[in-house]
């Protein structure tokens, strides 16, 4: 069996996998008190993943150091709550503007031509499909100018654009249609885990897809020396663009679906720590990894969100001490994080993926 077609049915038999478990996660924690906050984190990660992928795309892999993640978010979440709210309560969202500009929701209309079970769900996915692709769109536009910079200038300058979409978001001649400083709510979302895992799992097996294709290679090559691969007969321009784009998609997506979870958005919310989040789950994971962006990310929001949450309780201290207080799990958090960052230096999965460590110890039984 081919190389493509084997990671094709591995990539579809991992997220079923995760659906059927998800599934079975979500009736344990309709019995058990306590798991849906497992739940919400186990979402929350399964977006961060995206997320992390696909900032990996352009860091690890074509070695463009970008900061516009944020940016791109935000354009994706805003999207979905845009083209998702209901019309009926369109007027209550949009009390100050007249009900907004936008009178239709893609949800009401695939559900009348569709029915009433299939219509909404083709809905959703239809606008997380213009999220990405609005998101690509201004990819594309801010990659125009800014792709000719290297470096920390490339850093500063898509840094830069997150903000100005931040901005413009909130600018009040933009109100009709964002809503402005206000907050964007009571659209569609889903609210199971399991739709999360399968639109996150397809779009990550469609980037490993792509790291291991040819336009892969390309990227790795411009990665590793960028006046080697333009001699070979890569064209820089070219694929530096594609690799934005792609990544600006995927990003898009990931906005949407933080819309999902979070059930309400705000552009005061998609600042430049969020992007330093992802870009530190990146680093943790190790950079030019797609599995270690995925395990850090779930290690990184399991931490910050579920396991430390008790050092928050001042009930939890002993005796006469006063140590545990709200905050201070931050504070163990962020010495946990030196302590990867100090001792992996190329993050928990250096540049391998988890399949290599089988291989690796395959190898290492035949010889014996």
């Amino acid at each position: 069996m081919k190389k493509a077609n084997r990671t094709i049915l591995t990539g579809l038999g991992a997220i079923a996998l995760l659906t059927v478990v998800s599934v079975g996660a979500e009736a344990l924690a309709g019995s058990v008190s306590g798991l849906s906050i497992m739940l919400a984190v186990l979402k929350k990660a399964t977006v961060y993943s995206l997320l992390a992928v696909s900032m990996n795309l352009l860091n690890g892999f074509t070695g463009l150091f970008s900061l516009g993640q944020a940016g791109f978010m935000l354009v994706g979440a805003y999207t979905y709550a845009i083209l998702t709210i209901p019309v009926a309560k369109r007027a209550g969202v949009y009390q100050y503007y007249d009900g907004g500009v936008v009178q239709f929701s893609l949800p009401e209309m695939f559900s009348g031509v569709l029915g009433g079970t299939v219509g909404p769900v083709v809905g959703m996915v239809a606008a997380l499909l213009v999220c990405g692709a609005l998101a690509a769109f201004f990819g594309w536009l801010i990659g125009l100018p800014v792709l000719r910079l290297k470096s920390d200038y490339l850093a500063i300058a898509t840094l830069g654009f997150a903000e100005i979409m931040r901005t413009f978001i909130q600018f009040e001649g933009f109100a009709p249609l964002t809503n402005g400083s206000n907050t964007l709510r009571q659209y569609t979302t889903f609210k199971h885990l399991y739709p999360y895992v399968i639109v996150v799992g397809i779009c990550i097996l469609l980037l490993v897809l792509l790291v291991n294709s040819s336009y892969g290679r390309a990227f790795k090559a411009i990665r590793d020396d960028e006046i080697a691969a333009e001699a070979m007969g890569i064209n820089l321009a070219k694929h530096k663009m594609m690799s934005f784009v792609i990544s600006s998609f995927f990003a898009g997506v990931g906005g949407g679906l933080m819309a999902m979870y979070t059930s309400s958005v705000q552009a005061k919310g998609f600042t430049a720590a969020m992007t330093y989040e992802i870009l530190l789950m990146v680093v943790i994971g190790g950079i030019g990894s797609i599995t270690g962006s995925i395990l850090a990310s779930f290690l990184f929001i399991g931490c910050s969100e579920w396991w430390l949450r008790f050092l928050d309780d001042s009930a939890n201290n002993i005796g006469g001490m006063k140590l545990l207080a709200p905050g201070f799990r931050m504070v163990v958090f962020s010495v946990i994080v030196m302590i990867i960052v100090l001792f992996f230096r190329r993050g928990i999965m250096g540049s391998k993926e988890l399949p290599d460590l089988f291989k690796k110890r395959q190898g290492k039984e035949g010889t014996r």
